[in-house]
């Protein structure tokens, strides 16, 4: 065999089984990003042809990873096409270690959650012993919950700054964690291959794909929680991570405060002013959750209440306002309590905004609560867990 032609050949063959392997990522990405899908409609959503899109569905069905149900029996016009849907039977483990609990998930390439369990802590947990609570709760499911599914990886949402080189966690402040190699302990102490990002980003980027920035490709996204306010940016339809990973943290700037009465710290950075623990506190409230935070606030009718909502609204504002003119979005979506803050009063919120904003990129921009909830930043994490799987089905 004449050894440039033998080696054009195996180039060859190398070159149509990856794009194979890439035709059978974007099928199995679009019934699990979309939902359960017919043939029809995945042909020509993937601009393949009919028979194409059947064996990539078969292969993808062949190793556990879709299934294929009935059509609807109800059409009356064309040949049915079957449906093709995720299996709820691959998992990933979504991980959210918080400064007052760990909350974990078995989140299904379907979507379904399979598993989940918060469990509580009255101090800051370390990485070692967030590392010690991910291997147990992991343990307890393999044989009851998760027992027979396929587990693929874990993703850890972590509210603090983690270098995209390496996944390492720099600065989590409100945990007390530098330079902490979460990932490399989890991954040791599990088996499984683990992603780690920062939580607000992954909320951003679950919101995106599943939430109240669907078929937005230019969005803002603010998170608060108990670790204070975080944020993601979707830019043309891609998270942004900038150079190092750390895009996104809203919290840490200085808000501009216009009127000086409204300032409750000499120095403070947005995270400070405009506060869930600020919220709890004017409420009387320890320890809750955000469905009771919600409910409290919806129900509010104290005035010191609503003075420390309608404060810390004034001291957003600007901060979205600069974002509008800075990033041009088409959607900013608030999650967490922020969501709380804007739903007080939407329309009021808006119109603020677009007044503080030029007038041209704030023209179309809309405000949304996020649409997850409580399961935004876990799904996140369940989403960079997949990732592997989606670039290439059959590694």
């Amino acid at each position: 065999m004449h050894p440039e032609r033998g080696a054009s050949v195996i180039d060859g063959a190398r070159s149509v089984e990856g794009v194979r392997r890439r035709n059978l990522g974007e099928v199995l990405r679009l019934v699990h990003e979309g939902g359960p899908q017919s043939r029809a409609r995945l042909t020509a959503a993937t601009g393949l042809n009919r028979s194409t899109v059947a064996d990539l569905v078969t292969t993808l069905a062949d190793a556990g990873l879709v299934v294929e149900r009935e059509p609807d029996q109800t059409r009356r016009v064309g040949r049915p096409s079957p449906v093709v849907a995720a299996s709820h039977d691959v998992v990933a483990i979504a991980v959210n270690p918080e400064v007052d609990a760990i909350e974990m998930a078995a989140v299904g390439l379907n979507g379904q959650v399979r598993a989940r369990v918060r469990e509580e802590a009255d101090r800051l947990t370390t990485p070692e012993e967030a590392t010690a609570a991910v291997a147990r709760i992991l343990a307890g499911w393999r044989v009851r919950e998760l027992a027979e599914l396929r587990v693929v990886g874990i993703g850890i949402a972590v509210p603090g700054l983690v270098r995209a080189t390496d996944a390492v966690v720099r600065y989590a402040p409100h945990l007390d964690w530098r330079d902490a190699s979460i990932g490399a302990l989890v991954q040791e102490s599990t088996g499984l291959p683990v992603a780690v990002g920062n939580d607000a980003s992954l909320g951003a980027m679950a919101e995106h794909l599943f939430g109240a920035a669907v078929g937005h490709d230019d969005v803002v996204y603010l998170n608060g929680g108990a670790s204070g306010i975080g944020g993601g940016l979707i830019i043309g339809g891609r998270l942004v991570g900038g150079a190092g990973g750390y895009a996104g943290e809203w919290g840490q700037n200085r808000p501009a405060i216009l009127d000086p009465t409204d300032r409750r710290t000499d120095s403070g950075v947005l995270e400070d002013e405009v506060s869930r623990a600020r919220l709890l506190g004017v409420l009387g409230l320890s320890g809750a959750d955000d469905v009771v935070l919600a409910d409290a606030l919806a129900s509010a009718t104290r005035v010191d209440v609503i003075e420390e909502v309608t404060r810390q609204r004034r001291i957003l504002i600007p901060t979205l306002a600069s974002a509008v003119n800075v990033l041009n979005p088409s959607a900013v979506v608030l999650g967490g309590f922020l969501s709380m803050i804007l739903t007080h009063d939407a329309d009021a919120l808006i119109e603020t905004v677009r007044a503080q904003a030029m007038s041209d990129p704030a023209e179309d921009v809309t405000i949304l609560p996020a649409a997850l909830g409580d399961d935004r930043l876990l799904i996140g994490a369940a989403e960079i867990a997949f990732a592997p799987l989606l670039a290439d089905p059959l590694a």
